[in-house]
């Protein structure tokens, strides 16, 4: 029995989403609601569908890649592992003083902005030691206050440890030999070390991070490790592959040695499916915009290659951890609608999720959410909800509608139903600028690509928002997430600090750092099976000017003749684009970075099956902003639609896994790849 089947399973705050690829078959898709109890439930009922629906057998499956929203959650519901926190003498605070910066200026009460909840002033512990700028040994490690204050934190009960020392991203020796002593007394106490985790300067980003990746280590290596098990009991015989912040994908095994690298894993998929559907039709400039269940994720895609960021938030809190740049708004098809102090219709954060969902699922939900005005304006149809595996109830989400806002505000159920759309149509507009101007690029300049079970019910709005002139609707861009896991790499990125300005700077000095994170890189990829052969590799430069705080990420190419001339101009072009401005003055390379990745990429998916059928199934009436009154639109089924047809709005495109609205003003024309190109037409 040949393995050839690739699986990718996302999971989100509604569902969970699960494509399968053989050569020369159909791709098969679905959607299983998600399990926010135990999330793993879902992968595991997810793989019992593959094999009694599709008929794939477990010795059947080449490649079985999988999304988690694990990490991310044990942030945001505080429910990661009790941990202490080891600092060199007089810094057991750095933690909780943070920066000198506050994001509520003007807040009455003060709130604190640092994450003190991972690490308590009572799990703080001081270690006599130093370590000087360059490197030097100042003060020898006190072994003695190391065995003190783990064997006090262990019987406070922590259940992992983060060490964060004085430059121990210079010379981690110190932190090296803590974790030795450590293990030695408390074997089953998990360890990070800041030298590992983020070898970098600034002492509170290190902290932070290497803080969040022991919170983070016990839930990850339970949720993984259990993930394993059950995958293996049922026949898995192909590794567990999980998708990084970085759009790499890393072996279950690897990944769980780190894992504050695994935040915004699904919506980092979602980017990859993106980019590989432009890819498919020669749009190399896109915004992908993921509508799910409880959110909506932004990215950009410039040149065929999504916008990386060194440093990401999760939950409000500084992440330095490469990720691809995901701006991520409480909007999605789930988000509440409420009115505030002053009379006006608001949209989310908060969101109805799974359980018990909108009101229309008739789970006992009261609140009125998107989904719920969705069905309202005549968008949904309650019979083909999720391909038919789930009924909607248009009376209870009228219902909800006219209790929550419409009666409240004196307006018709279809006037505050409307309006619940122009509120977070208008929020994920604001999203989709700070994306893109934020990083000096106009959105006008870019394709708009929608997906998530909710997003092209929103893409005509937004792109006519922005005035972006096209939108690329994927074949499958309800669970493009998942298709994204198949088309994602195998890929490890390591990073370490080098502090030097680039004047007079020798070029071996460079290579000689970038031969060493190689090697570590090596020892990762040797880790997942990947040939030497098989592997790509390419180089970053974190650059800013002498003097300047903050720096931006470079490609580094190495071949080039002038590698570090290269470099500098093409941070110059970076830094204009970005701020506007750029001056031939001295500048410094503060951290230089190795990404490894498999040279070839996972199956593409294959071309669309023939169209057949009639693709016209009705019409009805839709409400929509652009008109006065209720339209008709026609209503299509997506998989009749033949490559080159044309549709005109208003109209209603229906399939398995999302419905599209085409808005009047706007035509849509079908790709030999299988998407769906839509351009506006008007004057």
């Amino acid at each position: 029995m040949t393995a050839n089947a690739t699986i990718g399973v996302d999971i989100g705050g509604t569902f969970t989403d699960v494509v399968c690829r053989r050569p020369g078959e159909a791709t098969r898709i679905v959607k299983i609601p998600s399990t926010p109890d135990d999330p793993a439930r879902a992968v595991i009922q997810a793989a019992d569908h593959i094999a009694a629906q599709w008929g794939v057998t477990a010795a059947e499956i080449a490649r079985f890649a999988h999304g988690t929203t694990v990490a991310t959650n044990a942030v945001i519901e505080r429910a990661g592992a009790t941990i202490g926190l080891l600092a060199t003498k007089g810094f057991r605070d750095t933690l909780e003083i943070g920066r000198q910066m506050r994001q509520n200026m003007y807040g009455l009460i003060l709130e604190p902005e640092t994450p003190i909840f991972l690490a308590p002033g009572a799990y703080r512990r001081e270690v006599r030691e130093r370590i000087s700028a360059s490197g030097e040994v100042i003060e020898a490690l006190n072994e003695a206050d190391v065995i003190a204050a783990a064997d006090a934190l262990v019987a406070d009960g922590i259940e992992a440890l983060a060490v964060c020392l004085l430059f121990s991203f210079v010379n981690p020796a110190h932190e090296k030999r803590i974790k030795q002593l450590v293990n030695e007394r408390h074997p089953q106490l998990d360890i990070s070390l800041s030298c590992e985790v983020d070898p970098a300067f600034r002492e509170y980003e290190r902290t932070v991070v290497t803080a969040f990746d022991a919170y983070i280590k016990p839930t990850i290596d339970s949720y993984l490790g259990a993930l394993e098990g059950h995958l293996r009991e049922a026949g898995l015989a192909t590794p567990l592959l999980i998708m990084q912040s970085r759009g790499g994908l890393a072996a279950s095994v690897v990944a769980r040695q780190r894992p504050v690298r695994l935040f915004l894993s699904g919506p980092a998929a979602g980017v990859i499916g993106g980019q590989m559907t432009g890819v498919a039709d020669g749009i190399h400039d896109l915004i992908t915009v993921d509508v799910g269940g409880t959110s909506c994720d932004i990215a950009l895609i410039s040149a065929a290659k999504p916008i990386i960021r060194a440093e990401g938030a999760i939950a409000g809190y500084p992440v330095r951890v490469p990720m691809v740049d995901v701006n991520a708004i409480g909007a999605g098809g789930g988000s509440i609608a409420w009115i505030d102090a002053a009379g006006g219709i608001r949209v989310g954060p908060q969101s109805a999720g799974a359980q018990p969902g909108p009101a229309c699922y008739g789970q006992g939900g009261e609140d009125a959410t998107v989904t719920d005005a969705s069905l309202i304006l005549g968008y949904l149809n309650p019979d083909y909800f999720a391909g038919g595996g789930q009924k909607l109830s248009i009376e209870r989400a009228r219902a909800a509608v006219a209790a929550k806002l419409a009666g409240p505000l004196g307006l018709s159920v279809e006037a505050a139903a409307l309006g619940i759309h122009r509120v977070v149509n208008a929020q994920m507009s604001e999203g989709i600028k700070l994306v893109s101007i934020r990083q000096g690029l106009d959105p006008r300049d870019f394709c708009l690509l929608p997906l998530g079970g909710a997003g092209a019910l929103h893409a005509c709005a937004l792109a006519a928002e922005l005035a972006i002139a096209r939108i690329l609707v994927p074949r499958h861009p309800g669970v493009l997430s998942a298709a994204g896991l198949l088309c994602a790499t195998v890929q490890h990125e390591i990073s370490a600090a080098f502090n030097r300005p680039m004047t007079n700077l020798a070029v071996a000095a460079v290579s000689s750092e970038l031969d060493g994170l190689d090697r570590r890189c090596d020892a990762l990829m040797d880790a997942e099976g990947i040939a030497p052969a098989a592997r790509e590799i390419q180089y970053f430069a974190d650059v800013c000017y002498i003097g300047q705080s903050y720096h931006l990420e470079i490609p580094l190419d190495m071949a080039s003749a002038d590698p570090l001339g290269d470099l500098y101009r093409g941070f110059m072009a970076a830094h204009d684009r970005v701020y506007g401005h750029a001056a031939p003055t001295p500048a410094r390379i503060v951290n230089l970075r190795s990404v490894h990745q498999e040279a070839a990429g996972a199956q593409d998916e294959p071309p669309p099956p023939p169209a057949g059928g009639e693709a016209r199934k009705g019409g009805r009436k839709i409400i929509v902003p652009e008109c006065s009154g209720p339209v008709d639109a026609v209503v299509y089924e997506r998989a009749a639609l033949a490559a080159g047809s044309i549709v005109e709005g208003p109209a209603i495109i229906e399939q398995e896994d999302t419905t599209i609205l085409i808005a009047p003003g706007w035509r849509g024309q079908t790709t030999a790849s299988g998407a769906l190109l839509l351009e506006s037409i008007q004057p």
